[in-house]
């Protein structure tokens, strides 16, 4: 299956696979798509690791990496930034939060230590994640928060890498094409994690319309091959699948939240600002229904609210995978409208050749018919 994206990074599928997990990866990679690792989620040094592994497992098939670069950093001292900022949280919220984990009988837990709220305001953070990026053989790089900086878009073209930005509205994709981006991905809301409200089946088409010949990928709602043929029939040169991949063997997702997803519906997900202060797809649970009964505070803005929770939900994460029946039913993560077709936990690779398979088969339906 050829398309401008397969020709762009040289591989047989326009499947792009995102994910946290290193495995998922390199599966989805050595399956002929394109794997690209959540990079934000990893200090330098444990990047360096994982994209060393990748390398090892993919030979010379390309893959690339995602990553959270603000546009503009705030000024000043990282540690003093986060200070003032925490002394900013409301003590009501941070009563809430603390009432909530003891009605549920949260236990405690180890930290990981790992702030990703200071990576994101600190420059010297998000650079040395860049900076390990790119001593890698990376053939892309996106950026998921907002326009990319120009040292970034200068330094990949530089290295002759592509870069890629996610867009929810036309608007978005115009700063993007302003900023030098070569691979618009249109994510509609029934994507997991930070969405807009425009559905994938309108979105689509309006930023193929306004991309000047780059290539634009579908996401959002994405999990079988009727779907991606519905993406290549309005314009879409590919696409961007992240939430069916959380289905995968290879993700490190605890088991907790793997159950949970093979039992729930696509209505059982709900677009809520309680986990980053902005609104983001997740799967609905009790720490939803919390938030939203009579009388509980407003969440925070992004990044109080994540500085609020971070805490909390290691602790859920922890208790949950442990078995702790309260840890359960508070129990989510980031995913989209997609999870509702999860049936069973399959090979990431497995996962990929039925994509593409059903895609292919579809195509030729949809000739025959038309004929």
């Amino acid at each position: 299956m050829r398309t401008p994206l397969t020709d762009l990074l040289g591989v047989e599928h326009p499947i792009v696979g995102f994910n946290r997990s290193p495995g998922v990866v390199a599966e989805v990679t050595n399956a002929g798509a394109f794997g690209v690792l959540a990079a934000s989620v990893y200090t330098p040094q444990e990047l360096d690791a994982q994209l060393t592994w990748i390398e090892e497992q993919v030979g010379d098939r390309p893959y690339g990496v995602d990553l959270l670069v603000p546009e503009r950093f705030a000024a000043g001292d990282p540690e003093d930034l986060i200070a003032s900022l925490r002394a900013q949280i409301p003590p009501e919220h941070i009563a809430f939060v603390r009432d909530l984990l003891d009605r549920y009988d949260i236990p405690a837990t180890e930290l990981t230590g790992h702030d990703e709220i200071a990576a994101g305001l600190n420059p010297d953070g998000a650079r040395a994640l860049l900076d390990v990026a790119f001593r890698h053989r990376i053939a892309l790089i996106a950026n998921a928060l907002g326009t990319p900086p120009p040292d970034l878009v200068a330094q990949a073209k530089a290295a002759g890498v592509v870069v890629a930005a996610l867009v929810g509205q036309a608007k978005h994709a115009r700063r993007q094409i302003e900023a030098g981006v070569d691979v618009l991905i249109a994510q509609g809301t029934e994507a997991g994690g930070h969405t807009g409200t425009i559905a994938t089946m309108v979105l689509t088409p309006e930023i193929v319309d306004i991309a000047g010949g780059r290539p634009v990928l579908a996401a959002g709602g994405i999990a079988g091959g009727r779907q991606m043929a519905a993406a290549l029939a309005l314009g879409a040169a590919g696409v961007w699948c992240g939430s069916v991949w959380l289905s995968s063997a290879e993700d490190v997702g605890n088991q907790a939240i793997k159950a949970k997803f093979l039992d729930a519906t696509s209505a059982d997900t709900v677009r809520s600002p309680t986990r980053t202060g902005k609104p983001a797809r997740q799967l609905r649970t009790a720490w939803h229904d919390a938030w939203a009964a009579p009388g509980s505070p407003q969440p925070l803005p992004l990044p109080l609210q994540p500085m609020l929770v971070d805490e909390a939900w290691q602790r859920i994460d922890a208790a949950a995978q442990a078995g702790h029946p309260g840890a359960r039913e508070l129990e989510s993560d980031f995913v989209g409208q997609v999870v509702g077709s999860f049936r069973e936990i399959r090979p990431a690779a497995e996962i990929t050749r039925g994509i593409v398979a059903e895609c292919e088969r579809t195509i030729r339906r949809l000739a025959r018919g038309l004929a």
